[in-house]
């Protein structure tokens, strides 16, 4: 057995750590979405980038642990982990384990990202409608009725034209 086959393994086992994780740090900033607690979502979010960042360093190093195990089996391209398996019958299985871990929690995370972006973008949204309407309120300074709309007086007098 090689050692890119074993470090392979290890790094999957990496990935499928920080994917739970991540999934597990989405629901907290979820819960938190949901509380509007936005030192937990500020905390959460430098969370996830670091998590996020982590993920894409063991991809990279997936990646090459792949294209060099298809090269030492003279095999083409990027095979997949099934093709990996099968060339190394005695750590197959437990790639392919962790193979069908990864998958499911890509899933999830991918789940739960898209509803917190959905949430965020509905939060952006009311915000900048409030925003809009209190820029036009100022807008329209003056005397406003009892519904909320400015009334505009009905002659300008000289304290009106001065300002």
């Amino acid at each position: 057995m090689s050692k890119q086959v074993q470090d392979l393994e290890s790094v999957l086992q990496m990935l499928v750590a920080e994917h739970r994780k991540l999934v597990e740090s989405l629901d907290h900033q979820q819960t938190a979405m949901n509380k509007f607690d936005l030192k937990t979502i500020e905390r959460l979010s430098v969370e996830h980038e670091a998590i996020r960042g982590r993920i894409a360093l063991l991809d990279k190093r997936r990646r090459m642990l792949v294209v060099q195990i298809a090269r030492l089996a003279r095999l083409e391209g990027e095979p997949p982990l099934s093709k990996l398996a099968a060339l190394h019958p005695q750590r197959g299985p437990s790639l392919l384990k962790l193979r069908d871990e990864l998958k499911p929690l890509v899933e999830q995370v991918r789940r739960r990202a898209y509803i917190a972006a959905r949430v965020a973008g509905a939060v952006l949204g009311h915000v900048n409608t409030a925003m809009r309407l209190l820029a036009g309120a100022v807008g329209k300074a003056g005397v406003y009725t009892k519904s909320g709309l400015p009334r505009a007086p009905e002659r300008i007098g000289v304290m009106n034209a001065v300002g």
